[in-house]
């Protein structure tokens, strides 16, 4: 494999290289380390996964389309031995809103046809030309092994995709400075929890006495005045061989106008806000939330997938694949019955609007209806007789 491509790729080949955010923390978060580690960036990562998650991948035929393409449905609902579809999807948005890069490798059998996608979990990707200008991805991967694909066989999801011919722009320059502030009130707040918690007295005796015996002291005052199961009086003596003075605590409180505000800044860059994070948003907040963040992920995972599981003359025939959901999930209860209007025109049949209600599909709903009292236009005329 490396002879062959060595073969095909120039003595100097061009080269773009990408850096992702990977683990190399210790699971406390800094700078440096594992973004997903921070409980702030997760639950901003978190509505966008669990809502790329939940997109239904279609297969769109044309009328007349030759053969089931039974691979395809397999492809899409079990991408490989070890996750659903769902599972793929999820990963694929995690990677993606973190790294704004995600990558999935399509392996294909002897005649070309797709029979499985796997995610990759890659540490930095470059991007390579052969001498014909054919574009090849080279990825270091987790474990530390080295492979190389052709970019037709890499499904490549991207965001603020502006300076890279390649690769969508990383947000660690614009997360960097914010990180810093949270990673620095935290390890404050931590430092002072600490300090605060393990001396609280300070006894300076007036003669010298030996370790073991300033430690017996100490454990000897804590335990006769320390503990008030045991002094019930409140009151301590002492005589002049010590002198007792109490530690004053460290009352360290973070700007909580500061946190709230990187808070906020961060949650910007994620496009989410507190409603969506903690799962109490209301209906126009989430459609907002679906119709700029989710929809642009659903239109572009749509058309990659087409592009890399059909060949060209399947794409000019009609095929293609289709991510789509029900973003009336979070709607309110007036608006999911006000849809029964929809029904009764035809523009849905009545499983979809019972699985808007969350409701199970019913024999013989996936016909559309329509009301007697309505029609097309073409089939009446004047005050509603049927045209002869």
């Amino acid at each position: 494999m490396i002879k062959w491509l060595a073969k095909i790729f120039n003595r100097s080949p061009t080269t773009v290289r990408y850096e992702l955010i990977q683990d190399k923390g210790n699971g406390y978060y800094q700078w440096g380390g594992d973004l997903y580690k921070s409980d702030l960036i997760r639950s901003c990562i978190q509505p966008h996964v669990s809502a790329i998650g939940k997109l239904e991948p279609v297969h769109v035929k044309p009328e007349k389309a030759d053969g089931d393409y039974f691979y395809i449905k397999k492809v899409l609902q079990e991408p490989n031995p070890y996750m659903p579809g769902c599972l793929l999807q999820e990963k694929l948005a995690a990677q993606l809103t973190l790294n704004r890069n995600a990558f999935a490798y399509i392996n294909r059998d002897s005649n070309g046809y797709p029979i499985e996608i796997y995610p990759l979990h890659v540490m930095n990707a470059e991007a390579l030309y052969d001498k014909r200008g054919n574009l090849y991805l080279r990825f270091m991967m987790g474990n530390g092994k080295q492979v190389t694909y052709p970019y037709g066989d890499v499904i490549h999801l991207r965001r603020d995709f502006y300076e890279n011919d390649i690769f969508g722009t990383s947000g660690r320059e614009a997360l960097t400075s914010l990180m810093e502030i949270v990673g620095t009130m935290d390890k404050g707040l931590v430092d002072a929890i600490k300090s605060g918690a393990i001396i609280r007295w300070l006894m300076k005796w007036n003669q010298t006495l030996k370790p073991d015996d300033l430690k017996k002291q100490a454990e000897g005052f804590a335990k006769t005045y320390l503990l008030t199961e045991k002094n019930g009086t409140g009151v301590a003596a002492t005589d002049a061989k010590a002198d007792l003075q109490q530690v004053k605590p460290n009352d360290y409180v973070p700007n909580v106008l500061q946190t709230d505000r990187t808070e906020r800044r961060i949650y910007s860059f994620f496009g989410v806000n507190q409603a969506i994070v903690q799962n109490n948003f209301k209906e126009d907040e989430w459609n907002s939330f679906y119709e700029a963040q989710i929809e642009p992920v659903a239109k572009q995972m749509s058309e990659e997938f087409t592009r890399k599981l059909f060949t060209p003359r399947e794409r000019r025939a009609g095929h293609r694949v289709a991510f789509g959901a029900n973003s009336l999930q979070y709607a309110s209860m007036t608006t999911k019955l006000n849809l029964l209007q929809m029904v009764d025109r035809g523009a849905l049949t009545p499983n979809e609007w019972r699985e808007i209600l969350n409701m199970p599909p019913i024999e013989g709903g996936d016909t559309p209806v329509r009301r007697l009292d309505t029609a097309p236009t073409t089939e009446t005329v004047g005050g509603g007789e049927k045209e002869k």
